[in-house]
């Protein structure tokens, strides 16, 4: 089955004054992704950005596929400006996933800014079961939280200027909570994306904890099919590509 195909857009909406939900048509044909996996979308016309852009996948419902990014630069800014209406290539679902068991009695999730994107869908396919530690730096940054409780057992939100929730970011939270639920240790996973400083932190407090972790990394890409290794991050097992290995890593693996 083809990974390529062409799409068309449905909504194009702000939801945050950096941040786009952008909704596209799920062709037939199309591969149905799993929570972790992301695309690469066609972000001009022409050659000119010559390359896709990575985006995670945000959630796919009702025949619509849904991604929610941050406009920082050219290619973001033309996908911005596409309409409804428009065609836009892609390349997907790419990558693996995020491992849940279906025996795990409570997955801990964790979201860190932009972060939010990529476990989405990971919180509405587990409904109920998840406990989940949403991070941003004000609460005017804090994106489909609202969405988000719908799907979580529990939603704990954190800020670092405590201006919602608690202060301070995703990953105290994070600790506040196995401080104080130790009888749970044994029963716990975690699934965490966001900047690298927080991965690093939660991948200390699972190492502490002795709590499997999995992160999701986030790394500039070029190809987005392993071809161009300009994504690569350093492991336990040497070098290891993003795109095409990752970009789910139990996080005993990654050399921080």
């Amino acid at each position: 089955m083809s990974r390529s195909f062409s799409s068309v857009v449905l909504e194009n909406r702000p939801v945050h004054k950096s941040h786009n939900l952008i909704i596209l048509s799920a062709p037939d044909e199309m591969p149905v992704p799993q929570p972790g996996q992301f695309y690469m979308l066609q972000a001009g016309r022409g050659t000119d950005p010559l390359l896709k852009r990575p985006l995670s996948l945000f959630r796919m419902v009702d025949g619509s596929i849904q991604f929610l990014y941050r406009i920082r630069g050219k290619g973001t800014s033309l996908l911005a400006d596409m309409k409804e209406g428009a065609s836009i290539g892609m390349l997907g679902p790419l990558g693996n996933f995020y491992p849940v068991q279906s025996s795990l009695k409570i997955p801990l999730i964790v979201a860190g800014g932009i972060g939010v994107a990529s476990v989405f869908s990971l919180v509405e396919n587990i409904a109920g079961r998840a406990v989940v530690f949403y991070g941003a730096r004000t609460k005017d940054d804090l994106m489909m939280a609202e969405e988000m409780r719908t799907y979580a057992k529990e939603l704990v939100i954190s800020t670092d200027d405590g201006s919602a929730g608690s202060k301070g970011n995703a990953a105290a939270a994070l600790e506040n909570y196995l401080a104080s639920n130790p009888m749970l240790h044994q029963d716990l996973c975690i699934y965490a994306c966001g900047p690298h400083p927080l991965l690093r932190a939660i991948s200390d407090l699972a190492f502490r904890y002795r709590i499997r972790t999995y992160v999701s990394m986030e790394e500039h890409m070029a190809c987005g099919i392993g071809a161009c290794l300009g994504c690569v991050v350093n492991t336990r097992d040497g070098y290891k590509r993003v795109c095409k290995e990752g970009p789910v890593f139990s996080a005993t693996e990654i050399i921080w």
